[in-house]
């Protein structure tokens, strides 16, 4: 059975896979993502240990208050569970939390797992990869992206993402101009999603408004707050250009 880490080598470990409880990926690039992640950390689960196991894999690490997992594994994997009982984050949000800390290193982290089966979580989980975005901003001034960590939700349906302007302008370039008395305070971002490809965006500030091209539809002057306004849009080329009036993080999801 594959090892999903391996403390003793000199390799740092680069990718990881956080796994929630949600639908469990049938789907070849979720399972491949599984299967080649050199970490797996797995939330508090009945099922999920097992679901592995057929894989040929085993979890680096569960979390959680484990209230889920069967006393069997926490038996076999006393060593690698961290328990963890307080209750104001899911467990999402305290396994991402445990992956930076224990693995500052790793920069491709894939969340599986994380929708079907209840709308809430799947709401609330997608509402992580906003807030992960906010608190770096407001930490470091730049995105997880901008510093070279790439998060996304990945399921067998659409990969969700969060975004914000990487660094301040310097010059706009060809992008679209701002609205009349709509200043842009960064440089634009370019997203490769691939022409014909379905996307939609989410934001929860509302004062955040949207340059964009590449869009079948333009997001100028779109109220991304209200979550219903820019769904199913699609690329018309494989680059989309987003200029942002001010930092802030937006949530992409890619059909």
């Amino acid at each position: 059975m594959k090892a999903t880490e391996n403390p003793g080598s000199a390799q740092s470990p680069a990718s990881a896979v956080i796994l929630c409880n949600g639908e469990f990926p049938r789907k070849e690039y979720p399972l491949y993502l599984l299967r080649s992640a050199d970490i797996i950390i797995c939330c508090d689960s009945a099922r999920n240990v097992d679901r592995l196991a057929r894989l040929g894999l085993t979890p680096s690490l569960i979390v959680g208050d484990m209230d889920s997992t069967p006393a069997r594994i926490q038996k076999e994997f006393a060593s690698r569970i961290v328990k963890v009982h307080e209750q104001d984050d899911n467990d999402l949000a305290k396994a991402f939390s445990l992956l930076r800390e224990r693995y500052p290193e790793v920069i491709d982290i894939h969340i599986l797992g994380a929708g079907g089966k209840n709308e809430a979580h799947t709401v609330g989980n997608l509402g992580w990869l906003l807030e992960w975005e906010r608190r770096s901003l407001a930490e470091t001034g730049l995105g997880l992206a901008a510093r070279g960590i790439s998060v996304d939700m990945v399921s067998d349906w659409s990969t969700a993402f969060a975004v914000s302007p990487s660094n301040p302008a310097t010059s706009l370039g060809s992008a679209p101009s701002p609205e009349p008395g709509c200043n842009l305070s960064a440089a634009p971002l370019d997203i490769y999603v691939g022409e014909g490809r379905r996307i939609s965006f989410f934001a929860t500030d509302p004062q955040l408004r949207i340059k964009s091209q590449g869009l079948q539809w333009p997001l100028d002057g779109v109220d991304l707050s209200r979550w219903w306004c820019a769904t199913l849009n699609r690329a018309t080329s494989d680059t989309v250009t987003l200029a942002f009036n001010h930092p802030a993080p937006l949530l992409i999801i890619l059909d």
